[in-house]
């Protein structure tokens, strides 16, 4: 019996390897067996990298908002637990984007906080 060579389907798997893997090094790129290992490796890097860039976002909305809250004389934890207690819902994406580009905004923020 002949030596059966899988085809088309074979050969779609392996484009589609090869095609993640096409950013890496030599054999890593080329080599069926090789590309398949540097494209899982690269995709599970990638599942991780999107939950630490949420991470590394939140921190620096918190830092832009502690620095711009400290100008009116409090603190961040003070400012958010302000905050709270007026039921203003804003989240810290929002509130970072004041800090930078609408001071009287955030002005008045910390005022209601403090209140």
């Amino acid at each position: 019996m002949a030596r059966a060579t899988r085809g088309t389907k074979g050969r779609r798997r392996h484009k589609k390897w090869l095609k993640l893997a096409k950013g890496a090094f030599g054999r890593r790129s080329k080599i069926i067996k090789s590309a398949k290992a540097t494209a899982e490796k690269g995709l599970q890097y990638a599942y991780v990298a999107r939950r630490l860039n949420k991470r590394n976002y939140r921190s620096l909305w918190i830092q832009r908002i502690n620095a711009a809250v400290r100008q009116h004389g409090l603190s961040y934890s003070r400012f958010i637990a302000g905050l709270k207690r007026a039921n203003i819902e804003l989240d810290r994406k929002i509130l970072a984007d004041v800090a930078i580009h609408d001071p009287k905004t955030m002005a008045a923020l910390c005022a209601q906080a403090q209140a």
